[in-house]
């Protein structure tokens, strides 16, 4: 029985002392994963990202109403959305630079109770990668890509049919018109504000899949009365970028971008598109935005007119405004 008891005893004592060594290795083990995580966490921290990415979005709401008002008028609302994404890579020499700004609104009016019209539509991509000639120098190498077009289609001077049901002029659709064009040349980046971009080499397709607006937008006669749905051109691009921010209120945007093609009147003639953004920020997510959009294009023949005409469009609205990401490098 006594040596029972002390079999039991040093049993006993051999795994309690067991049970802390144990203990000490997991906590030993413990430490050395923590450790490592945190030195592989700060390594990882340590070392930049090469990408910035960000979305701007913003939501945009008007509205009047009018009950008995003398004056006459209608109660409309108004309301628009806007979403601006950007990509921007950069390591040694080489940058890659990547932005969709995508808009679209619409307007109801009391005069027209059952129907929505289009008040702004817009998609423009953009892509550009580019190679320093040299590390201290202002110069890159360039190869861009951009689309524009719409997403749905646009009517003007609605009148109601036989049907009770409204009808307007066609003017525009999705890809009618739409523009792409792919620009190899050289870039000037004097400052971090301002850049302009040199493409002696610039081809552009234009296309129209709506055949009845194909006339209108300069598409080439492929018989009596038909026309095709895509011209291609092969011309020179300047595309010129402006950007300034005043105290982190007032932001200035403008793109301007020059277009003459080689097959067909060089350097007379010239399509233009000049972009502008306006921003002036009341809070920290409410922001007054102006946007204006200016084309001439020779191309585009209004109904009627036999000459082409500059085009103009502004849109002024107060939007909700948020920024997914970080707009500087981590």
């Amino acid at each position: 029985m006594k040596r029972l008891a002390i079999f039991t005893f040093a049993a006993a004592f051999a795994f309690q002392g067991l049970a802390y060594a144990q203990d000490d290795v997991l906590k030993a083990a413990a430490a050395a994963v923590a450790a490592g995580y945190e030195n592989g966490q700060k390594e990882e921290e340590a070392k930049p990202s090469n990408w910035i990415r960000f979305i701007d979005t913003n939501l945009g709401f008007n509205q009047t109403g009018l009950f008995n008002w003398a004056a006459g008028g209608y109660s409309t609302i108004t309301l628009s959305a806007g979403l601006d994404a950007q990509a921007k890579y950069t390591k040694d020499l080489m940058t890659w630079n990547n932005r969709l700004q995508l808009n679209y609104g619409f307007l109801w009016s009391q005069d027209k109770v059952d129907l929505i019209q289009k008040s702004n539509d817009r998609i423009y991509l953009e892509s550009r990668w580019g190679y320093k000639t040299a590390p201290t120098s202002k110069w890159n190498y360039t190869a861009s890509f951009d689309f524009r077009t719409q997403f749905t289609n646009s009517r003007t001077n609605y009148a109601k049919n036989d049907e009770g049901k409204w009808n307007g002029d066609l003017k525009s659709g999705f890809l009618s018109p739409a523009y792409a064009n792919i620009a190899l040349g050289m870039e000037w980046v004097p400052v971090q504000w301002f850049n302009i971009n040199l493409a002696p080499v610039t081809g552009s397709l234009n296309m129209c899949t709506i055949p009845e607006l194909r006339k209108s937008y300069g598409m080439p006669e492929i018989a009596t009365g038909e026309y095709g749905s895509a011209l291609f051109q092969l011309g020179m691009q300047v595309k010129m970028n402006f950007k300034v921010t005043f105290n982190d209120v007032l932001n200035y945007e403008t793109q301007f971008v020059w277009f003459t093609d080689y097959l067909n009147r060089p350097f007379r003639n010239n399509r233009i598109n000049w972009d502008n953004k306006i921003s002036w920020k009341l809070a920290k997510y409410f922001v007054v935005g102006l946007d204006t959009w200016l084309i001439y294009d020779p191309l585009v023949k209004f109904k009627d007119e036999p000459k082409s005409k500059v085009q103009f469009k502004e849109f002024l609205s107060v939007n909700f405004s948020y920024t997914f990401g970080s707009k500087t490098k981590k």
